[in-house]
């Protein structure tokens, strides 16, 4: 005799087949995916100083971001939001914050270091949460606080066995949990905020970039390695732009907590590219660092993934 599918299996098939679930779960594939591997492009223009690079980033994704909230109808936001002095201090704030995490990370990547930015990205989630309970007061529970303990115990045994800070690591993790915290406190659609942190750095990044190719030090016009390198600058605009775009899809077509999950998509492929293809040697300091924090994520994950079925369960068993 075959068994009926419970109330609940049959919502959980019917999300799995609904059409805009698996486009966002798409999205969100394609955004995590592209933030994975952007090590391989940045590492095609090392020879271009970071500081260098990511003015060309703000510079050309504020060109693909006019043209996207021009077609798609942001700049009434986008107008209010710079004409309240308060939200648009907080907007220069958050710019500073990713234009931080931007340069330490095309640095990382460019150094041999990528390994610790893999790291970094791996341990911002709980960097997240504590600067929540410091700034907004939030609560920790239980189980966070033991994934936190074993996030800390991994920085240190990497501190310890590699002899100095984790400089690359830290400054990752705590300028993007710094980027959301201030973006939560300004809420805008995530391409109307990114938009004003591009606009707002603008002045600054035409100013040093005019100021490198009028000394002749500048990467873009005339530069000694060619056309190639050029076009990759540019490029760096929609390898800004586009998954940020996807992630806006994936968001508004799935629950958080499946995206939220999805998001270890990015360190663990930077973590596999670090390793297989760039050479870099996963030390024994580096395995008991990495061994603790997966544990730290597998504990701070395990919660909302139950908390999700029981929902789920209750839903269908309601109906």
């Amino acid at each position: 005799m075959t068994q009926s599918p419970t109330p609940s299996q049959t919502s959980a098939g019917a999300a799995v087949a609904d059409p805009t679930v698996r486009a966002g779960f798409a999205a969100a594939v394609g955004a995590y995916g592209i933030w994975g591997i952007s090590p391989l492009f940045f590492r095609e223009i090392a020879m271009v100083p970071p500081l260098e690079v990511v003015a060309h980033r703000i510079l050309w994704a504020l060109v693909v971001l006019a043209l996207v909230i021009t077609i798609r109808g942001g700049w009434t936001e986008t107008i209010a939001i710079l004409r309240d002095r308060k939200k648009a201090l907080i907007f220069v704030a958050s710019a500073t914050a990713i234009t931080v995490n931007w340069i330490t990370f095309v640095h990382a990547v460019t150094s041999g270091r990528a390994l610790e930015a893999s790291l970094g990205y791996y341990i911002f989630p709980l960097v997240t949460v504590m600067l929540g309970a410091v700034f907004l007061k939030e609560r920790f529970s239980p189980r966070q606080m033991v994934a936190l303990g074993l996030v800390i115990a991994g920085v240190a045994a990497l501190v310890i066995g590699l002899g100095r800070l984790p400089w690359v690591t830290l400054t990752l993790a705590c300028s993007f949990a710094m980027y959301g915290l201030l973006r939560k406190t300004a809420p805008a659609e995530s391409l109307v905020g990114l938009f004003l942190e591009t606009i707002l750095l603008s002045p600054l990044v035409l100013v040093f970039l005019a100021w490198l190719e009028w000394t002749g030090t500048g990467h873009f016009i005339g530069a000694p390695e060619g056309a190639w390198v050029t076009t990759l600058l540019v490029l760096a605009g929609p390898l800004t732009a586009v998954p940020l775009f996807l992630f806006a899809f994936a968001a508004r077509r799935m629950r958080l907590a499946t995206l939220g999950l999805m998001q270890y998509m990015n360190p663990t492929i930077q973590f596999l590219l670090a390793t297989l293809m760039f050479g870099e040697t996963l030390t024994t300091p580096h395995a008991v660092a990495f061994g603790l924090i997966w544990t730290g994520i597998a504990v701070y994950s395990i919660g909302p993934g139950r908390l999700c079925r029981r929902r789920r369960a209750r839903t269908g068993d309601a109906a």
